[in-house]
């Protein structure tokens, strides 16, 4: 029975940590000795076949896991950290992959010996698993609170009743408030950081011996990436759970892990504690690692274009590429029983400012606040209301011939590569798509254009007849940005475009942007959750909330004087890639952004900005 379900649920907001402490301390003492290993991997190799045969992705992997630790593995795409986590899950993508050789002790069990009906009992309830995108996998079409009972019920005698109260209980443990109310609702009526606080509580609903988290917070916010692992902390402390946390985050790393296995190509390349391992890395590919990390700092001080803004629509300094002016975006919801549009969604409310050549203007916020829809405005892909100025030339009330041809100087890269580019043409084809589609060069010309592009954004024209699945994430994105040059823009909008890339791919791809900045004169828009490689990246740095602008001034005046409440606290959640210093706390919201959903004639009150000094302007509080 869960903690709840013994002293009662607790009430709305609060966490029940209590009763989890106690449980945890009462578990270590049932199950033996602290020193005993909960797992361990002894000599794991992990092949998959081939048309050559069977070939390694996991060579002779051993380690083993103590309770209550947390071993981090760190390392590249491909380095075989994932298929570690599959093959202890039991998940390995059959019949394609399998365990060649080796031991997973999970107490006095053989994991790589038991049957898949056997695996079934072990799964979920003594060694569960986080994955790294809730959206998928959580079903969409059925509540949170079935999948939790389905969970409970499964492996354990329980009836309807006692699963749904232990699944409310799991729900309130990781802080989700109203947590019966969230029980009838489905996963698409949740933040990012609230799926995947759901999925944590499926995963600690019954109380596992060993949680894997593969990558949870790739794809969240950096304040709720603070909060999700914040929580992992104080459940594995309540729980005595042993964790093997898998991340190319660095600063994660630092923050959460009591021991790092480094892997590359399938083998552990360096292991030690995590002291150690930041300190003084002993193999040259952890120093190259560890040397890509981006952190707060290292930006500052660079010098790049100036640009100042034009709030009464008057040049001043250099002409900007592109303007925007009191830029609002809304949806119509339609309710009732006639179906009439009864409530609005204020995307974006009020946004002005400029971007000016050779500069990148960075647009930071947590999900929901507009800086996404504001990029779409930007590129033509949702209406809106205000001036966007392109070269001097308002995109606004544009005859369709004369829009197709601005929208040539703005060009978008996606946060994910692969979804973005058609599996069933050629990369060359999709570099050269562009020009085809408005006329630019033919023939042997636009070969040739393409060749130069692949050459220029480190790819080799010989590629240029291969499939988009041929290549690695850190590729994919290098085409993308050689489709985004195609046509010689003078803005590439880059909306989280090296967020889910590794760090050292991610640090080669940032690089190649700044040389094709300074050779081409290109603005860029740059719009990312990561403050690290805002600050290092930006010239100047807007902050985001609510669909409005709160504060907006140089990198360093952002990043060294912080003016506004929420732009502190989005500062103060970078992790810091050092065990030694451990990042400053930080208020932790009850609830998350408040819903930018209004009834017709509610209008949101737009928030003045104010000039602090040199052109950094803010927000009132």
């Amino acid at each position: 029975m869960t903690p709840a379900a013994e002293t009662g649920r607790a009430g709305e907001g609060q966490t029940a940590r209590p009763a989890f402490s106690k449980l945890g301390a009462a578990r270590e003492e049932a199950r033996g000795e602290a020193d005993e290993p909960v797992l361990s991997v002894d000599g794991l190799t992990v092949v998959v076949g081939g048309e050559d045969g069977p070939r390694p992705v996991v060579s002779d992997l051993s380690f083993t896991l103590q309770r209550g630790e947390t071993l981090c593995i760190a390392g590249e795409s491909g380095s075989g950290k994932s298929m570690t986590a599959l093959a202890i899950m039991g998940l390995l993508p059959k019949p394609g992959a399998k365990i060649g050789k080796g031991r997973i002790l999970l107490g006095r069990d053989d994991l790589a010996q038991l049957s898949e009906g056997r695996m079934r009992q072990v799964r979920g309830k003594r060694v569960a698993m986080i994955f790294q995108e809730p959206m998928t996998s959580l079903n969409p079409v059925l509540t949170i609170g079935r999948q939790l009972t389905e969970a409970i019920m499964a492996h354990e005698p329980v009836g309807a009743t006692e699963a749904k109260r232990r699944a409310v209980a799991a729900l309130d443990a990781v802080r989700i408030p109203e947590a019966a109310r969230r029980m009838h609702q489905h996963p698409h009526e949740l933040s990012g950081g609230m799926r995947q606080r759901v999925m944590i509580a499926m995963a600690l609903a019954l109380r596992p011996d060993v949680l894997i988290a593969d990558e949870p917070t790739t794809a969240l916010d950096v304040t709720v990436q603070g909060e999700v692992l914040e929580l992992l902390r104080d459940l594995q402390r309540d729980l005595g759970t042993a964790v093997i946390l898998i991340t190319h985050d660095m600063g994660v790393v630092a923050e959460m892990a009591t021991r790092v296995i480094v892997m590359r190509h399938g083998r552990m390349v360096e292991s030690g504690p995590a002291e150690r391992i930041f300190a003084e890395p002993r193999e040259a590919y952890t120093q190259e690692l560890l040397a890509a990390v981006p952190r707060i700092g290292s930006g500052a001080g660079r010098v790049g274009t100036k640009v100042r803004e034009i709030p009464d629509g008057e040049h001043a300094g250099p002409i900007p590429v592109v303007s925007v002016h009191d830029l609002a975006v809304r949806f119509d919801l339609h309710g009732g029983f006639f179906g009439r549009v009864d409530r609005r969604v204020h995307a974006v409310e009020g946004v002005s400012f400029s971007v000016g050549e050779r500069e990148t203007l960075s647009l930071v916020g947590e999900s929901g606040c507009g800086k996404s829809t504001t990029a779409k405005a930007l590129a033509g892909l949702v209406p809106y209301e205000g001036d966007i100025i392109v070269g001097g030339r308002n995109m606004a009330g544009l005859p369709k011939k004369d829009a197709k041809s601005l929208r040539r100087d703005v060009q978008m890269i996606f946060q994910d590569p692969f979804a973005s580019l058609d599996p069933r043409m050629t990369v060359g084809d999709l570099v050269a798509e562009p020009m085809l589609i408005h006329g630019i060069a033919s023939g042997a010309e636009r070969r040739e254009r393409v060749a130069g592009l692949f050459s220029r954004v480190g790819l080799s024209p010989d590629q240029m007849s291969r499939y988009p699945h041929e290549f690695s994430g850190g590729q994919r994105q290098r085409i993308c940005i050689a489709r985004a040059l195609a046509l010689r823009p003078k803005l590439i909008i880059a909306d989280e475009s090296v967020s889910a890339l590794d760090v050292s791919v991610q640090a080669r791809v940032l690089e190649l942007l700044r040389e094709l900045q300074a050779d081409f004169g290109i603005a860029y828009l740059f719009i990312s959750h990561d403050m690290a490689v805002v600050e290092n990246i930006s010239d100047r740095v807007a902050v985001m909330y609510l669909g409005q602008i709160v504060e907006t001034g140089t990198r360093d005046q952002v990043f060294s004087n912080p003016q506004h409440p929420y732009t502190q606290r989005l500062i103060a959640a970078v992790p810091i890639p050092d065990p030694a210093k451990k990042r400053g706390t930080f208020p932790r919201l009850d609830r998350d952004i408040p819903s930018p959903v209004r009834k017709l004639g509610d209008e949101p009150a737009r928030l003045p900005l104010k000039d602090v000094g040199g052109g950094h302007l803010v927000a009132a509080a």
